[in-house]
């Protein structure tokens, strides 16, 4: 069922935690869903087809960086099939004997959200693409000479999958879903919108000008703005500021170490490291993970993307180096470079 608007504002004295508050200021419908346009758009020609049809919707996939939506629009896809939706993810299905439970359970219509469907392993997979292709699932009863295979029928259902790393997915895996879309950084028009209607939510009284600062700080991420405006509440809650002005917004960011890009002491200082140790770079993402002490999954995963979206960093073919535009943003923290 979806909640109207009005049920969903929440007090802000209200002893709810951060991921209550994160239900609430999910998306109920397309209206509500701000940005991702051609997402949507293809999203509900594909959906309302299958409605047309009286048919399952096709398997769907989504990718893009953590925080952009996905999750949200994969119960989005299910309140508009009028469908259940049963959530698992890739590193909770470590055995056959899981997926074939996750499977078993479902109804027809219902939609299955895998998130990090990268982490399947193989053997998990080749259980998953009968079940894809002609919703069959096969399972082996026994070991050695005595084992048979057992064929079980299931029901109509949309498998709804979700990766941050779609380069790790196989391409048997990919090709079966019958549309894959990206999701990208959002505008920071749209951004702002989006903390408009949650500010709205959450009974805030913001100023125009707070809005517009959170929101160049939200690294274009709508998970990211929503954190960002929870922790602007909760320091003019503390110092009783009500609007919420831009200088309290302003504090809380300087509070966060957060500076007017979005970027935190973590970013800056990956920066800082290729520009000091490195002389600028380029640098390979070995020696820059050594360097860091970090791992170089996260460096890729975590930093890199939005660094590269906002001209900071360039990936080239000798290594990773630094922009022009990051050395003169680096001078505000550090005179020395």
């Amino acid at each position: 069922m979806i909640m109207e608007e009005k049920d969903l504002k929440i007090s802000p004295q209200a002893g709810v935690n951060d991921q209550a508050v994160d239900q609430v200021l999910r998306p109920q419908n397309w209206d509500d869903y701000v940005g991702q346009a051609k997402v949507k758009q293809n999203l509900r020609i594909i959906i309302d087809a299958a409605k047309k049809r009286e048919e399952s919707c096709d398997h769907l996939l989504f990718f893009g960086q953590a925080g952009l939506g996905k999750t949200t629009l994969a119960n989005l896809v299910a309140g508009e099939l009028g469908a259940n939706l049963k959530t698992t993810s890739g590193p909770a299905l470590e055995k056959m004997g899981d997926l074939a439970a996750v499977l078993t359970n479902l109804n027809k219509g219902d939609v299955l959200f895998i998130d990090e469907v990268h982490r399947l392993n193989r053997m998990i997979e080749e259980v998953l693409y009968p079940a894809m292709e002609m919703r069959k699932l096969h399972l082996i009863v026994g070991k050695g000479p005595g084992a048979r295979t057992l064929s079980l029928d299931l029901p109509p259902f949309t498998l709804v999958a979700a990766t941050t790393r779609p380069n790790l997915l196989s391409s048997p895996l990919r090709s079966r879903f019958g549309a894959s879309f990206k999701l990208d950084y959002y505008q920071t028009q749209d951004i702002e919108d989006i903390l408009k209607r949650n500010a709205k939510l959450l009974n805030l009284n913001v100023d125009e000008k707070a809005i517009s600062l959170i929101a160049k700080a939200s690294r274009a991420t709508p998970r990211v703005a929503n954190r960002l405006l929870r922790r602007v509440r909760d320091y003019a809650q503390v110092h009783n500021h009500d609007p919420i002005t831009e200088e309290a917004a302003k504090k809380t960011l300087e509070l966060l170490e957060v500076d007017e890009l979005g970027l935190d002491p973590h970013d800056r200082r990956v920066l800082e490291v290729i520009a000091q140790k490195f002389n600028y770079g380029p640098v390979g993402l070995g020696s820059l993970a050594a360097a860091l002490n970090e791992d170089k999954s996260i460096l890729e995963d975590v930093y890199e993307p939005y660094l590269i979206s906002i001209g900071m960093l360039m990936r080239t073919p000798a290594g990773r180096r630094i922009t022009e535009d990051a050395i003169e943003h680096l001078k505000k923290y550090n005179a020395n470079l």
